[in-house]
């Protein structure tokens, strides 16, 4: 039973049922796109073990909702991987002749686990900067939380995060840090906020804050890759003396509410989750040209200056297109700009642990394929030469 596994593994049957899977799913995934968006797409198709969703279809103006389930990117890339490895080393002895095949087999399993790597632990974000302003943090374009601060303290704030998952799934929420609770009476994945006009029937968002003035309303969610998702919630709290009532918290109010809680100053906000860094940018001159006569860009730059108070370093660099700042395990690239104030400049900031891994994999199997070459050349030479005397 072992062996006819081990014979399955390593057969190039295998390889082809691999391949042919893996197109597929590249071209179910893209069609998932228009209905889903990008990201959500790459998360159920080719970010997943086994896709469970669904796929519209319109056929002779008739519309068809057609279940998906197919092996995932993971599933389909882990059992290649298995299928290279032991393909290679099956029969269990090393053959010299065939270091080249070797080289570039493991070129192709280290750029497949490179993709595993950047998928579970790449983390994208952005920092938005106006000159003279400097940061600390970046933000999440498409992630959010609920950052409750106690604003007691003259020196510092303390910052409970709660992220929108947990807004979503349960119903109340307790810290430690929290002296009370918050309960979350309604959340919206994506929501639109309108005034409230003077005598008008519906109901605020809230009973308290500013939602007293709002209505909050539910929309789709976003699918195109230049959109992106505004949550909202009606959350509440209760437990030493908090105020009675709900409160409105959403993305799109852009500042915090204030409460007053067991005698404390308290203030609660719904913003893209914040990576903290242990330095901070400073951007000094955003340059913004374009071509003459017309809005297309030539090219923008950013002259920041890097602090770092644990390390003493205080320097200026340049960042333009195709030229980032690599600096405490990130990438600062000059990412883009806000149409509508010429002094603001936003940096991707990108952390990628496995950055390095295709370019090692290229070059392995760059090394393999001229190693085999070689090899087999001078093999055909010899083969020549001795039948040649013989």
């Amino acid at each position: 039973m072992l062996t006819k596994l081990l014979d399955w593994l390593s057969s190039m049957r295998l390889t082809v049922w691999c391949l042919c899977a893996a197109m597929v799913l590249v071209f179910v995934g893209t069609l998932a796109q228009v209905e889903h968006g990008l990201y959500r797409a790459q998360k159920e198709y080719f970010q997943s073990f086994i896709v469970f969703s669904s796929l519209t279809v319109h056929f002779f103006g008739k519309k068809f909702i057609l279940p998906v389930i197919f092996p995932g990117g993971y599933l389909i890339g882990g059992v290649l991987v298995l299928n290279l490895i032991f393909s290679q080393f099956r029969a269990g002895n090393i053959v010299p002749r065939k270091i080249g095949l070797y080289l570039v087999h493991g070129g192709l399993i280290l750029l497949l686990v490179g993709q595993l790597i950047t998928d579970m632990f790449q983390r994208e974000t952005h920092m938005r900067l106006v000159e003279g302003q400097s940061s600390n943090y970046s933000e999440s374009a498409f992630y959010h939380e609920l950052a409750v601060m106690d604003t007691s303290h003259p020196d510092y704030d303390t910052v409970v995060a709660i992220p929108e998952q947990l807004l979503a799934t349960r119903s109340h929420i307790s810290h430690p840090s929290l002296p009370f609770t918050i309960h979350i009476r309604k959340f919206l994945p994506n929501s639109r906020l309108e005034n409230r006009q003077p005598g008008e029937s519906s109901e605020p968002a809230a009973t308290q804050g500013i939602g007293r003035n709002l209505t909050m309303r539910e929309v789709p969610l976003a699918t195109r890759s230049d959109e992106k998702n505004l949550p909202s919630a009606i959350i509440e709290f209760s437990g030493n003396g908090a105020p009675s009532g709900t409160w409105l918290a959403s993305t799109l109010l852009g500042q915090p509410e204030s409460l007053t809680i067991g005698g404390k100053e308290w203030k609660f906000m719904f913003r893209p989750v914040r990576v903290y860094k242990p330095f901070s940018i400073e951007l000094i001159k955003f340059t913004h040209e374009k071509y003459p006569g017309t809005e297309i860009p030539k090219n923008f730059a950013s002259r920041v200056r890097v602090i770092n108070h644990q390390t003493g370093e205080n320097r200026e660099v340049l960042i333009y297109m195709n030229n980032p700042l690599r600096y405490g395990g990130q990438t600062f690239y000059q990412g883009s700009y806000d149409p509508n104030d010429p002094r603001v400049s936003i940096l991707q900031v990108v952390r990628n642990p496995g950055w390095l891994t295709p370019y090692i994999a290229c070059l392995l199997v760059g090394l393999g394929l001229t190693l085999h070459f070689i090899l087999t050349l001078v093999g055909f030479t010899r083969a020549q030469a001795k039948g040649a005397n013989s």
